[in-house]
């Protein structure tokens, strides 16, 4: 047997998926599946060391195993993937991975083909990522660090940023892509003019609000069951150098919540540049990275004494040419918090530094073998409304009695208007509500007890009446996921009859595979 017809061999075992066999008189034997072509044939690999890169993600809980894992060197070959599949008598799904930073299988397919679209990115040439004067053409592939790297260099910066950098920019926008600069720009996918999609017909399509809009909506926040990102154009702004960086500790909820609340509402001229809330709860070590080491002490022993502090973070950009007048502002937009007197703590950092933070700590937990772990997170969407309510019932009355205590806690609020509700993503009805994080890393042990208290969370929310949203949603059953989408459903589901027909693309979602 020559090589290429041993490789083509190869790769028609691989998509020996259970669709390409049938049933005859009892017996198994095989279809007559459409002809593989050499090119897909020599980019579909199924070796053992391959296929566990893909078993498993972030979040280190599901593990599923594929049949095949291809990897594109043009957004072509991805299209005639995807062809094929639909060519077949039962096509195979397929799930687009770029940094596999979800926590529940999501961008997983068991039994299908993962499409390594990181593999895409080594053979841009350098055309991933494109700067001008008003955007930038990124690939899906790309990692919005290197989208700030590259904008840096023109003196440009996207404007809405997630927490972390490390992930792709398919990734993010297939979600919502959130952060503290959420309440003034929106999340990251109200501010995309234009994209490059492969929806699951195999048809490349570019769209915009303005043309092809019915694609562009259903991709943005649309969990990858639409459409391939490869391209997505970007809103740019000027960026600033340096940020003058606070943290203000409460001991009040209420306090906490509505200082939050007062610098959302502020105008563009007055408003922090960022805010976000954290949460420390009294189970030692805290991460106190952030403060001097001659204060660590006394908030450890605040701490200790309230059981719960909280933690506004807000930020104020600059050049180094308006230190004075920054200073100025900052001292106004404090002066009617009411932190707790002394605990206001402030650093002077680089704008890169500033958006970089999270890869610092990084670094220090991969250095002491702490991230690569399960991570059973729990992220969700909240109205104002309720919002002391779930202080009462779920910090005080769950987590704080449980003393199952998450390393990350995060709750801050954003702003309804700055969504676009023709987009996939679904938020709460209220114009202000919150996001919250409740980002565990533990041992694979106690993964269990960690995901049971989620559930009492859930649980403790329908009891309630309080109708959240999920957010980076967890595998669901198909009724649970009609719950989820609510009014949206019906057009969500429109949307992947017409984008997606035959339900090939991301079966890790669960949702109508």
């Amino acid at each position: 047997m020559t090589q290429n017809n041993f490789i083509l061999s190869k790769a028609l075992a691989i998509l020996c998926l259970a669709s390409i066999v049938v049933i005859t008189q009892g017996q198994i034997t095989p279809s007559s599946p459409s002809p593989l072509s050499k090119n897909l044939a020599t980019k579909l690999h199924n070796d053992p060391e391959t296929l566990s890169q893909v078993s498993t993600d972030y979040g280190h809980i599901v593990h599923v195993n594929a049949s095949a894992v291809f990897e594109p060197t043009s957004v072509y070959d991805i299209i005639e993937l995807i062809k094929y599949s639909n060519s077949l008598a039962k096509p195979f799904t397929i799930a687009a991975r770029g940094q596999a930073h979800s926590v529940d299988g999501q961008a997983m397919a068991q039994n299908g083909v993962v499409v390594n679209m990181t593999h895409l990115g080594d053979f841009r040439n350098g055309s991933g990522i494109i700067v001008s004067d008003k955007y930038a053409d990124v690939g899906g592939e790309q990692i919005w660090i290197d989208v700030l790297h590259e904008t840096l260099k023109r003196g440009l910066t996207p404007l809405s940023w997630t927490d972390y950098l490390y992930l792709s920019v398919g990734g993010t926008l297939s979600n919502a892509g959130i952060g503290g600069q959420t309440f003034i720009f929106g999340p990251q996918i109200s501010n995309v003019l234009e994209l490059d999609v492969i929806t699951g017909k195999g048809d490349l399509i570019t769209c915009s609000a303005g043309n092809n809009s019915e694609a562009f909506y259903a991709v943005l926040g649309g969990l990858g069951q639409y459409g391939v990102i490869t391209r997505a154009r970007i809103a740019l702004g000027p960026a600033p150098s340096r940020v003058k960086w606070l943290r203000l500790l409460y001991t009040d909820f209420s306090a906490f919540s509505r200082d939050q609340e007062h610098l959302i509402s502020l105008n563009d001229t007055e408003a922090a540049d960022y805010v976000e809330g954290l949460i420390l709860i009294n189970k030692p070590p805290f991460d106190l990275s952030f403060f001097p080491a001659s204060d660590q002490q006394r908030i450890t022993t605040l701490v200790s004494k309230y059981g719960i502090v909280y933690t506004i973070e807000l930020v104020k950009y600059y050049n180094p040419n308006s230190e004075a007048k920054v200073k100025e502002e900052v001292a106004i937009l404090v002066k009617p918090l009411n932190f707790v007197p002394t605990f206001l703590f402030e650093k002077d950092v680089s704008y890169e530094e500033f958006l970089d933070r999270v890869h610092s700590d990084e670094l220090v937990l991969r250095s002491k073998g702490l991230w690569e772990v399960p991570h059973p997170w729990i992220n969700f969407f909240i109205p104002k409304s309720q919002i002391l309510d779930f202080n009462e019932g779920v910090i005080k009355g769950i987590i704080l009695k449980q003393n199952i205590i998450a390393e990350v806690f995060l709750l801050y609020p954003m702003k309804r208007n700055k969504w676009d509700d023709r987009m996939s993503a679904v938020i709460p009805d209220e114009e202000i509500f919150y996001t919250v994080g409740i980002l565990h890393s533990t041992e694979i042990n106690k993964v269990g007890v960690v995901q049971a208290q989620n559930q009492q969370i859930l649980q403790y929310f329908k009891n309630a009446g309080i109708q959240i949203r999920e957010y980076l949603t967890p595998h669901k059953t198909h009724e649970e996921w009609v719950q989820h989408f609510g009014s949206k459903w019906k057009l969500f589901e429109k949307r992947k009859d017409e984008f997606d027909p035959k339900k090939l693309l991301s079966p890790g979602q669960g949702i109508f595979n």
